[in-house]
């Protein structure tokens, strides 16, 4: 437990945003509280700051301010941070350096190869995986949140132009726009999402329905959880099910999500994440 101001957060973010609401997931179930700036998705004015023009960021000041890009390396820089008292957070953000990569598109983007393993020396290891195979699996699932389960949820919420409408109708109340600038967001921003689904979805070789891919993934999830656990971490949440979690919630509220609750298996898992994150925070 670190005493009380020892480690300020404040997260940038936008509050429907998957990548976002995965790290929201991780500090509300560590306690820890956090500042939020919700950021204008047209002007992003409030990450004017920052060389770096993605969300969420994450200024953390643990003596020294410092700014934390991507979700998994902030999720696990902090991890790290909360479990080891060798390094200071600085030293530990240093073990996640930004590579520089071009796309298939020929965009230039920056990757941190190591974001999903927490850097602990091998007393710390064995007292948080005590087997090698319970971090491989968290690492597995973790990368599979980022590289799979993600991309299903655009193509879901925008489906049809109904749906897409209702998914803007949500992003515009909970987002930070101005009167205009929210009503032209959500009729346009409606139109120009549905399009891009769909390109989405033909660049991720989904099905047809690509609910059966949203059912697919889930079902996966909850076999690879079992009948014999609460949660993938055993009786607690670990660092795979607060990601799976944190990207399936942007979905609440919409049709979806109430259609995954019915055609799958996860509402159990899914409750138990909610009591247990809202016990914490």
């Amino acid at each position: 437990q670190l005493p009380a101001g020892n480690l300020q957060l404040t997260l940038y973010q936008y509050k429907t945003c998957p990548f976002c609401s995965k790290v929201r997931a991780f500090l509300d179930y560590h306690g820890l509280p956090y500042e939020i700036v919700e950021v204008n998705p047209i002007m992003r004015k409030e990450i004017k700051f920052s060389s770096y023009r993605k969300v969420p960021i994450l200024l953390a000041n643990a003596g020294s301010p410092l700014q934390l890009n991507d979700s998994s390396v902030i999720i696990s820089a902090i991890k790290t941070y909360l479990i080891s008292k060798r390094n200071s957070l600085e030293e530990i953000v240093s073990f996640y350096p930004p590579m520089k990569t071009v796309t298939e598109q020929g965009k230039e983007v920056f990757e941190y190869g190591n974001k999903y393993w927490l850097m602990l020396d091998e007393k710390e290891t064995k007292r948080v995986y005590p087997v090698k195979e319970v971090r491989v699996e968290e690492m597995k699932w973790r990368k599979w949140a980022d590289d799979w389960l993600v991309h299903l949820i655009s193509p879901n919420v925008y489906r049809t132009p109904r749906e897409a409408l209702a998914s803007f109708d949500y992003i515009v109340r909970e987002g930070k726009f101005g009167t205009v600038e929210g009503f032209f967001a959500k009729y346009l921003g409606a139109v120009a999402m549905f399009f891009i689904s769909k390109r989405l979805k033909k660049r991720h070789h989904l099905q047809d329905n690509v609910r059966e891919d949203l059912y697919e993934a889930v079902n996966e999830w909850v076999k690879a959880v079992g009948k014999h656990r609460l949660f993938m971490g055993g009786n607690q949440p670990n660092l795979a099910d607060l990601a799976v979690y944190g990207v399936l919630r942007v979905m609440e509220g919409l049709e979806a999500f109430d259609d995954m609750m019915v055609h799958t298996k996860i509402q159990p898992w899914y409750q138990r994440m909610e009591e247990v994150i809202q016990q914490a925070a």
